[in-house]
């Protein structure tokens, strides 16, 4: 029997209301609206597990004036979020789509809080990337997705995307707030202590009872939640999916997609249109060496993201003339990443979000000097890194540090005492000198200049003031130190040895430019006209800030804003108004 879809034979017809491609938290968002407002709906995952890169996340949403911060007692306001997003977006501010995010934002919160499984958490002193920006922030804008129970989704456990291993401690994934700092201080406050035992105690039980985590944290959680809310609405979610062309009717708008699923091809009718939502392109080795300004060692442009978000929306809506964002001044969400060797050969990506900015970690390239504040967002330690990489070279970089501050803190991959450091130094990945002089021999850079570059760092330490970068001058850089260190919590001496080094090189956890849409979410082409019946979210729409780097959850927060404002759009309901 031929394949559905030949010429012999046409594909099965499916009806619906509403059709979206992708299952990470824009495209669920979207789904769950519509089912709410009466859809029928179908969500097309290209790949074997739900939940795209949202299931690889921190689970952090940045939504100015959310009221999950108010209640907190975070002061924030519409006003100073726009002069934020205008400062960030630069040349590149669309004030139409500001306006649509930060007055649908609070919204989309309430609704997923009242409607669904979705639940958060506050992070009052999460602050932003650049606090001191007009319209900053030293906090509150960034909400964290609160955990849930595995059981939340019986069986369909097994289709959620797992976390990535090397950001797990024995498969268990650690919870990016309180739980995260309880997890650093386990060996130096019995509180600690005790939450860490119950914690691993239980996920032993777990592993040995179900061969998983019983507790779904980050971004698993987030993805886990907004399944079950989607399922509960009947959304029909396909796995192993993916759109494969784009239906449109005789005047232009889309009316539907094929579909290239397990049982064969499928022709999708769908009434209300089609929402983009594939995760943008940052797996598509031809657009990121085209777009992305640094260059990379032969098979060293990595990204942490889902490994299916290889620009599939991108294409499409490319192939019925929609019109793209490519001149953004970072096309992609970049963050220093280490490669780290896994048994079976391959190496696996490890975004540095946070180590940055403890005391005692400082980064140098091959001249043996510092670059940058190493405790400034992981997107600008990028650009800098960018900045100091003679052109044409791959631009790398090395995370450095003595012996009591990997184990106090660990560094990278690698984790903090009791774990050992012998595995790392191993394989390679952890590279160690017993002077600065043996360290900076065995990285292969100049000596001579890093000898000095750590005894000018050393005599800033007492005085609290990096003389060189202003390291601990933010409410971000001090955020990730370490409140016990004074006078600044970010700034710690490199005199004890051994002393160790991690190789970085920019990586990505996403991507900025996409698909010129308006403030409904709608894909324009060019002259910005409306493609009637098409929609684009997430990481697929080109970014409201701009291409710059806001807060943490820049992503997930305009990508479930948006969603939410296409889910309404299509089913004809009214979104708060600006």
């Amino acid at each position: 029997m031929s394949m559905a879809g030949t010429a012999e034979e046409a594909p099965q017809t499916i009806e619906c209301d509403l059709l979206v491609a992708g299952s990470g938290a824009a495209g669920m968002s979207a789904a769950i609206v519509a089912a709410e407002n009466g859809l029928k709906v179908i969500v097309a995952e290209k790949e074997p597990v739900f939940g795209g890169t949202t299931a690889l996340s921190g689970g952090y949403l940045w939504v100015p004036n959310n009221p999950v911060s108010k209640a907190a007692g975070v002061e924030d306001s519409k006003e100073s979020a726009l002069a934020y997003i205008r400062h960030e977006a630069g040349n590149h501010f669309d004030a139409e789509r500001a306006e649509a995010f930060v007055t649908a934002g609070p919204a989309m919160i309430d609704f997923m809080q009242e409607r669904t499984h979705v639940r958060f958490e506050a992070s009052p002193a999460f602050s932003d990337y650049h606090p001191d920006a007009p319209g900053g922030l030293p906090g509150g804008r960034s909400i964290l997705t609160k955990p849930v129970k595995a059981s939340l989704l019986g069986p369909d456990v097994e289709k959620l995307r797992p976390p990535r291993p090397e950001l797990t401690l024995f498969g268990l994934a650690i919870g990016s707030g309180k739980e995260l700092w309880h997890f650093y201080r386990a060996f130096q406050s019995p509180a600690s202590f005790y939450y860490v035992s119950r914690r691993l105690t239980k996920f032993g039980i777990d592993r040995l009872t179900t061969g998983r985590s019983q507790l779904l944290t980050n971004g698993n959680a987030l993805a886990a939640r907004l399944y079950r809310s989607a399922r509960d609405r009947n959304v029909d979610i396909k796995l192993e999916s993916p759109i494969k062309k784009l239906l449109r009717g005789p005047d232009g708008a889309v009316t539907g997609a094929i579909l290239l699923t397990p049982q064969g091809m499928r022709r999708v009718e769908a009434r209300r249109g089609v929402v983009l939502a594939c995760g943008g392109f940052p797996q598509d080795v031809t657009r990121r060496r085209t777009l992305y300004k640094h260059a990379a060692a032969e098979g060293e442009h990595v990204s942490a993201a889902s490994p299916g978000n290889t620009g599939d929306g991108l294409s499409l809506a490319e192939s019925i003339g929609a019109a793209t964002q490519m001149d953004y001044p970072n096309a992609g969400a970049y963050a220093p990443t280490s490669l780290v060797p896994r048994p079976d050969g391959t190496k696996g990506p490890f975004p540095h979000f946070i180590d940055r900015g403890k005391p005692g970690v400082i980064a140098v390239t091959r001249t043996g000097r510092r670059f940058v504040n190493e405790a400034n967002s992981y997107h600008d330690f990028v650009q800098g890194m960018e900045a100091a990489t003679p052109e044409g070279q791959p631009a790398e970089a090395f995370l450095i540090c003595d012996h009591k501050t990997i184990r106090k803190y660990g560094l990278g991959h690698v984790k903090p005492a009791p774990m050992p450091l012998g595995p790392s130094i191993k394989s390679g990945y952890l590279l160690t000198g017993r002077t600065l002089a043996e360290l900076a021999r065995t990285v292969g850079i100049d000596a001579e200049a890093f000898s000095e570059t750590v005894s000018r760092f050393n005599r800033d330490v007492p005085t609290g003031t990096d003389s060189e970068f202003g390291r601990g001058s933010t409410a971000y850089n001090r955020f990730h130190g370490d409140p016990s260190v004074k006078p600044n919590p970010c700034l710690a001496p490199i005199s004890e040895g051994p002393f160790y080094a991690v190789r970085v090189i920019p990586g990505s956890i996403g991507t900025f430019s996409g698909i010129r849409t308006d403030r409904h979410a709608r894909v324009l082409a060019e002259g910005d006209k409306v493609i009637e019946g098409l929609y684009a979210v997430g990481n697929d729409m080109a970014s409201v800030l701009g291409g710059n780097y806001s807060g943490g959850g820049i992503t997930l927060g305009p990508g479930m804003t948006f969603g939410y404002i296409a889910g309404l759009h299509a089913a004809g309901a009214q979104a708060p108004a600006p």
